[in-house]
């Protein structure tokens, strides 16, 4: 079965919103080996004027997560996961994402090509806060081993 190419537009909706806990922006920051103050102490997030620790710019993938579930798990897509492998990652970010905030992303397929027998799959996560004020787009590509 190959990716159906009428994802391409499709957006999906809204999952359900994401409270950012402190403890996992910390683990998350630890397990990325960052050693910024800003991710590990809340006095020093404070201290540069943010409510309290800063996630590191890739800790949007937990978030962006669940969006790109419900692109895996559609009957129609045509994706099947073990043939999956992740071609790129990038993050258009309004403000950092801090604990505290509570986000909710929104899935759109923003293509669908095929390459080589391949396809890639490039999808859009738009996170809002609480207000409904953009925080970071996630972008995702991913690639779609073909028949072997």
């Amino acid at each position: 079965m190959s990716v159906n190419p009428d994802l391409q537009g499709r957006s999906f909706p809204p999952v359900a919103p994401y409270l950012v806990g402190r403890e996992k922006v910390r683990e998350f920051a630890r397990a990325t080996a960052s050693t910024s103050r800003l991710s590990l102490d809340p006095e020093a997030a404070r201290a540069a004027g943010y409510s309290d620790v800063v996630a590191p710019p890739t800790f949007a993938v937990v978030v962006q997560e669940h969006t790109l579930q419900q692109l895996l798990s559609a009957p129609d897509a045509g994706i099947d996961f073990s043939r999956v492998v992740h071609g790129d990652q990038r993050f258009s970010y309004t403000r950092p994402i801090v604990a505290g905030d509570e986000l909710t992303a929104t899935l759109t397929v923003a293509s669908v090509k095929s390459l080589g027998g391949h396809s890639m799959v490039t999808a859009e996560s738009v996170m809002l806060d609480a207000a409904g004020e953009h925080v970071v787009t996630a972008i995702s590509t991913l690639v779609v081993r073909g028949d072997e």
